[in-house]
């Protein structure tokens, strides 16, 4: 049985990939400029790192490969200067959130590149309402065995990403009772949700090519599971982000998915059984719900708890590996957000609650993204 080759990566080593909204500064709503940003790239140090998505309304920034935090956040406030730079010359604005508070999917415009025109074709109205924002962070494996075991780990983990980068409660003009909205959006799509009960390289090749014989997929990029391995860059790829509010945040996400995954892959706590799938969409679902106040059971005790408390517990758990990293900062400004049960989600339904229109909370949205990065962790 051929195998999928997997290229070999520095365990440890971490890529961040943000969406982000582009707004009209006169409206506050969606405006679809991506031609225009991509246009103005050229020949400019940030042409590969910039990049279209799926519809012209957002853009995606891609870091390079960091060993640790303190260079990604380097990397990224540089990026962050020169794109808002950009965005003032366009006339455009730029803001984080996993979702734009009033968007209309139907008026969204589709990137004309042959891979979007393709899903477009296929998937037809999804495509358009995939006009939501998330963050990817990459996490390097060593071997093949290792990141499919990673990958189902992480699983047990997905409702700690959703519910600490929740930052999308409204959408479609209303507010929508969950702290995730955008968690919601991709289930639609076929081969979404957790990566199937395959627990060796040889079976995971096998699955991936039969896929690709039936023509179900084209290449990995078509699953679009919570969590993927990516053996052409050596790496797992989580998904479920929802992008946050600020850059700060996003880099103390990358913090604890670092120090998260180096634990599991050193430590193998973890036994990967079927429990971990029969309770994935019901812990997922608290998460996307309720945020930092829902519940969760734990697979391996099946004992249920707040899933505050499992995130606050599972800090303490990676605490050495924290500080091999040099994250104690990041790491800080997290369970200080889960101390205080404050999200993005919690910051945005405060705004409308003080600003009464959806317009103005898109303003300061923008407002938040517009500050820089400071060395603290918070903007």
């Amino acid at each position: 049985m051929k195998k999928l080759p997997f290229k070999k990566s520095k365990t440890g080593s971490i890529g961040v990939e943000l969406e982000l909204q582009l707004i009209d500064p006169n409206t506050s709503y969606l405006i679809s400029r991506s031609k225009d940003f991509i246009r103005s790239l050229k020949a400019e140090p940030y042409e590969a790192i910039i990049k279209p998505e799926i519809t012209q309304s957002m853009i995606e920034i891609n870091s390079s490969i960091h060993q640790s935090t303190t260079t990604l956040r380097e990397e990224l406030a540089s990026i962050h200067s020169f794109l808002l730079h950009l965005a003032e010359k366009l006339g455009v604005s730029i803001c984080g959130g996993g979702t734009h508070p009033y968007v209309r999917w139907m008026r969204q415009k589709i990137f004309p590149t042959p891979r979007y025109k393709r899903i477009s074709s296929k998937f037809r109205y999804l495509s358009k309402r995939s006009t939501v924002f998330g963050q990817h962070i990459h996490f390097g494996c060593p071997n093949s065995e290792e990141a499919l075991y990673l990958t189902h780990a992480l699983g047990r983990y997905v409702p700690h990403f959703i519910a600490l980068s929740a930052s999308s409660p409204f959408y479609q003009g209303i507010d929508t009772g969950y702290a995730s909205s955008r968690s919601n959006v991709f289930s639609s799509f076929p081969q979404s949700g957790h990566i199937p009960f395959l627990l060796n390289w040889t079976e995971f090749s096998e699955y991936y090519y039969f896929m690709r014989k039936m023509g179900i997929i084209v290449s990995m990029k078509d699953f679009y599971w919570d969590v993927r391995p990516k053996p052409e860059y050596g790496t797992v790829e989580i998904r479920v982000f929802d992008t946050p509010l600020s850059m700060c945040t996003a880099i103390n996400l990358a913090a604890y998915v670092q120090s998260l995954a180096f634990y599991l892959l050193k430590e193998k706590p973890l036994t990967i059984d079927k429990n971990l799938y029969y309770l994935y969409t019901h812990n997922r679902f608290h998460a996307s719900r309720y945020g930092l106040n829902g519940q969760f059971i734990d697979p391996s005790t099946l004992k249920e708890t707040l899933l505050a408390e499992d995130i606050l517990k599972t800090i303490e758990l990676i605490a050495p590996y924290t500080k091999h990293f040099g994250s104690e900062t990041e790491i800080e400004q997290i369970k200080k957000r889960v101390h205080d049960r404050m999200s993005d989600t919690d910051l945005l339904r405060q705004s409308f609650k003080r600003l009464g229109r959806l317009p103005k909370v898109v303003e300061e949205q923008c407002r938040i993204w517009s500050q820089p990065l400071f060395s603290d962790g918070e903007p």
